[in-house]
């Protein structure tokens, strides 16, 4: 069986489960089974990182589990000896997991940060008859281990619920200020940290204001395709090793002085064919598309001595190349998008990675000197890199001209006007 609960601030999961963990405690005691509850979280460099304090408060609150309890400064056990508790940081200890026996219930509080590779080695531990996994967290992101696993494709016999502030029938008049301030004060924030949504903007990310103010004026929400116009599928390349940086399309139509956002694709360490059998599946034709690489594009590849401009000319596509911009060409990237987001209008389905990305780029900084070093290099970076060329390419051909000429595809006829 497995029980779980996710949700923002104040919903009272932690101290609930926390209760609950030493209720069943008694209840198993008072059924004649003897084990372990063991409490984990990812990051435990000691006892103080660890549950326990919550679990204590938790005894002392209520008199008929302090009375079958024994509490000391690093144990809790029943005064019977038949239940124990434990705590284990899964960074360090992953393995030590696998060595305990008579596991009744296994608690991974704050498991969002909770790797694939953790989670395959702690379930199988817990295989007691009748023993349960509990898990609690703040949800981030929609790719980490904990919400694929437990929200995305849940296992049998699971009972995974969402608990917020308002659930919560002793949300206290502090936390109720808080949020009240953070509503009005900290809007890229407080979806995330009162309503239990997944974490949309980085501290510091080069596009939190600009995504909050497409949220609030409803530019990310349904966006449809002129049918009469081209579609650019502007890239950010990569490789096809298995380590290799990501490939990434961002499908976009300037549509006046709008840019729509009608799609985003990313893969990492497939072949041309995969990114052409997706263009394909989403009708993204030759005659319909015209593909836009960044400098690097007419470059051959390490392994074959072709390069993405050749692939996909000779799969029949129109394709530019952008000039190489030069140093700081990140940093020229971010402020171009920057400058045209107020004109940015996102199909929210089919977009929602891309934007989560847009929403994670940040810059890395020197903790120690208390420096920027430009943008970090990380799972966010290519599809935010594809985005600021669609808006360098969105920007080129303004020359201070009300006008400009947009990309013909083949077999037809006309202009746009910008």
């Amino acid at each position: 069986m497995y029980r779980g609960s996710y949700g923002g601030r104040g919903s009272g999961k932690t101290r609930t489960f926390a209760k609950m963990l030493a209720v069943r405690g008694r209840m198993f005691a008072e059924e004649g089974k003897s084990g372990l509850l063991v409490g984990v979280r990812e990051y435990m460099n000691s006892l103080d990182e660890s549950s326990m304090a919550e679990i204590k408060a938790a005894i002392l609150s209520e008199p008929w589990l302090e009375e079958f309890y024994e509490i000391g400064e690093k144990f809790i056990r029943s005064r019977d000896r038949l239940i124990d508790f434990d705590f284990v940081g899964l960074s360090r200890n992953l393995d030590s997991i696998k060595s305990k026996s008579r596991i009744l219930i296994l608690w991974a509080d704050e498991a969002e940060p909770i790797s694939e590779n953790a989670w395959e080695k702690v379930d199988p531990t817990v295989r007691e008859e009748g023993s349960e996994i509990w898990v609690t967290w703040n949800p981030e992101w929609s790719k980490s281990a904990t919400h694929r696993r437990f929200r995305e494709n849940p296992p049998p016999h699971s009972k995974i619920v969402q608990l917020n502030w308002r659930d919560n029938p002793w949300f206290p008049k502090e936390l109720q200020i808080k949020r009240e301030h953070a509503f009005k004060t900290d809007p890229d924030n407080y979806e995330h940290i009162w309503e239990g949504a997944f974490k949309t903007v980085q501290t510091g990310a080069y596009y939190a204001k600009q995504i909050t103010a497409a949220k609030a004026e409803g530019r990310i929400s349904r966006v449809a395709a002129d049918p009469l116009l081209p579609i650019r599928l502007v890239a950010d390349i990569g490789g096809t090793g298995r380590l290799s940086d990501s490939f990434v399309f961002w499908a976009v139509q300037f549509v006046g002085r709008e840019i729509r956002w009608l799609n985003h694709y990313e893969a990492q360490g497939q072949e041309i064919g995969h990114h052409l059998n997706w263009m394909r599946a989403n009708k993204y034709t030759p005659e319909r598309a015209q593909i836009i690489l960044p400098h690097d594009g007419s470059k051959p590849g390490d392994v074959y001595n072709i390069s993405y401009k050749s692939a996909f000319e000779s799969a029949g596509y129109d394709v530019e190349v952008v000039e190489n911009q030069g140093p700081g060409a990140a940093m020229l990237r971010v402020e171009a998008l920057r400058r045209v987001f107020p004109m940015c209008w996102f199909n929210e389905d089919t977009t929602k990675p891309g934007i989560e990305a847009l929403g994670w780029y940040h810059e890395k900084i020197d903790d120690k000197r208390a420096i920027g070093l430009g943008p970090d290099h990380d799972w966010a970076s290519h599809s935010a890199d594809a985005a600021g060329l669609v808006a360098v390419v969105y920007e080129a051909p303004r020359k201070g001209e009300e006008e400009r000429e947009f990309y013909v595809p083949r077999g037809t006829q006309g202009w746009m006007g910008a």
